[in-house]
C-alpha cells in the first residue's frame, strides 16, 4: 500500500529592488489529496492514552521500536523527545495547526529518529499524516550544507488498534522527484495480533492498555453471559497479577504500573461504553482506589529523577524544583484517580493551601 507524491521542478527567482529581495518557489503539489484528507484529524481518547504512555512512561516505547523495526535496543538508552509546532497551508487556504509529540530519537550507542503514531481506524488515512509530519520534522531539523539542503526523514511505524485481512503488515511514502524516486516504509504494527504470552514475554507493556481491542467483537456475548464475562476479567487477573511481579522484581515502577492500569480502564470505559457489563467487569479489575502508601511511592520516584535532574544541571534548587514539580504532577494525577484533596496533601506532604491553589480552587 503506496502513498505516491509527485514533485515538480523547481526554481528560485532572484532579483534586487531596494535592497528588497523576493524569492518565488514552485510548491510541492500532491496527488490523491481529496476532502477527505483535508479535514482536520480529530484525537480519539485512545490517542490521549497514546501520548500518555508515550511522554510518561517513555521506557516503554523501546521494547516496542525493537520488535517493529527489529532493532536491538538495551532499554538503557536515553530517549529524546522532539515536539514541535507546525502550521500546515491546507489548499483552500486555511492554516492549520499541529503538533508533533510523537517523534524522538532513541540515543545510546547509536542515534536514531523515530516517528511512531496510533489510528484506531482501520483505514490507510494515517499515511497523509505521516508524510505531513515527517517532512516538516525532516525540514525544521535540516541544515544547509553549501548550497545543499539536507533532510532526514524518522524510521516511521503506526499502531494500528483495530484491523482487517486488508490492513497490511507495511505501508510506503513514494517520491517522484526531478531527480528520481524516492521510497520509504512505515511499518505497521497490529495491537490485537499480540497475546497476553507475547505481550510480558516481549515487554510490550505499552499494548496492555490496547489489549481490550482483541476482545471488542465480543463485547455483546459478555455483556449477556456472566460466564464468559468471567473468562474476559480472568485474563486482567492475570495482567494485573504479572504487573504486581515485575513491581516487586523492580522491572517497572510502581507509577509505571499505576499508569498502565488507568490508562488501561480509559480505554475500556471509552470502547465499551454501551456495554455495562463490561465495563465495569474490567474496571473492578484494573481499577480501585489509590492507597496512600502506593501514592507516597510514586511520589518518592518522582523525587529521585527530580535529584537526578538537579545532579545533572549542578544546582541545588534543581532538588527543590524536581520534588515540587513531580509532587504537583502527581497531585493532579491522584486527583484524577479520585483521591480526596485532604489524602493528596497528606501523600505527596504539601499543605492543603497549596493543593487547592495548584486546582484552581482558592
Amino acid at each position: 500500500m503506496n502513498f505516491d507524491i509527485s514533485l515538480p521542478e523547481c526554481s528560485i527567482l532572484w532579483y534586487d529592488k531596494n535592497r528588497e529581495r523576493q524569492e518565488t518557489y514552485a510548491g510541492a503539489e500532491t496527488a490523491q489529496m481529496n476532502e477527505k484528507k483535508n479535514n482536520n484529524i480529530v484525537n480519539t481518547p485512545y490517542d490521549d492514552v497514546f501520548r500518555t504512555l508515550l511522554n510518561d512512561c517513555s521506557s516503554l516505547i523501546i521494547p516496542v521500536i525493537n520488535e517493529i523495526f527489529s532493532e536491538h535496543f538495551h532499554g538503557d538508552e536515553e530517549i529524546i523527545f522532539m515536539p514541535e509546532t507546525h502550521f500546515l497551508n491546507r489548499q483552500d487556504g486555511v492554516e492549520e495547526k499541529r503538533i508533533t509529540d510523537s517523534c524522538f530519537k532513541i540515543v545510546g550507542k547509536k542515534e536514531k529518529k523515530f516517528l511512531y503514531e496510533c489510528q484506531s481506524t482501520a483505514d490507510n488515512s494515517m499515511l497523509v499524516r505521516i508524510f505531513e509530519y515527517a517532512a516538516q520534522i525532516a525540514l525544521d531539523q535540516g541544515e544547509i550544507v553549501g548550497n545543499t539542503l539536507k533532510v532526514e526523514i524518522p524510521h516511521s511505524a503506526i499502531l494500528f488498534l483495530r484491523y482487517n485481512t486488508a490492513t497490511p503488515d507495511k505501508m510506503a511514502i513514494e517520491m517522484k522527484t526531478p531527480g528520481g524516486t524516492v521510497c520509504f516504509d512505515v511499518l505497521v504494527m497490529k495491537a490485537g495480533r499480540y497475546g497476553i504470552d507475547e505481550i510480558f514475554e516481549k515487554k510490550l507493556l505499552f499494548l496492555i492498555p490496547f489489549y481490550i481491542f482483541s476482545h471488542e467483537s465480543y463485547f455483546l456475548e459478555y455483556n449477556e453471559d456472566e460466564e464468559k464475562l468471567e473468562v474476559l476479567k480472568s485474563e486482567y487477573i492475570d495482567i494485573r497479577n504479572r504487573l504486581d511481579g515485575l513491581l516487586e522484581a523492580g522491572q517497572i515502577s510502581a507509577y509505571t504500573r499505576k499508569i498502565i492500569m488507568e490508562m488501561s480502564d480509559k480505554v475500556v470505559e471509552n470502547l465499551a461504553q454501551k456495554y455495562e457489563n463490561v465495563r465495569e467487569g474490567v474496571t473492578s479489575v484494573m481499577g480501585g482506589r489509590v492507597l496512600e502508601h502506593e501514592a507516597k511511592t510514586i511520589l518518592r520516584e518522582g523525587w529521585q529523577q527530580g535529584r537526578k535532574e538537579g545532579r545533572k544541571e549542578g544546582e541545588d534548587y534543581g532538588v527543590k524544583k524536581g520534588k515540587l514539580e513531580q509532587a504537583k504532577q502527581t497531585a493532579f494525577n491522584l486527583k484524577a484517580m479520585g483521591m480526596t484533596n485532604d489524602s493528596i496533601a497528606k501523600a505527596v506532604e504539601v499543605g492543603i493551601s497549596v493543593i487547592k491553589e495548584w486546582f484552581g480552587e482558592n
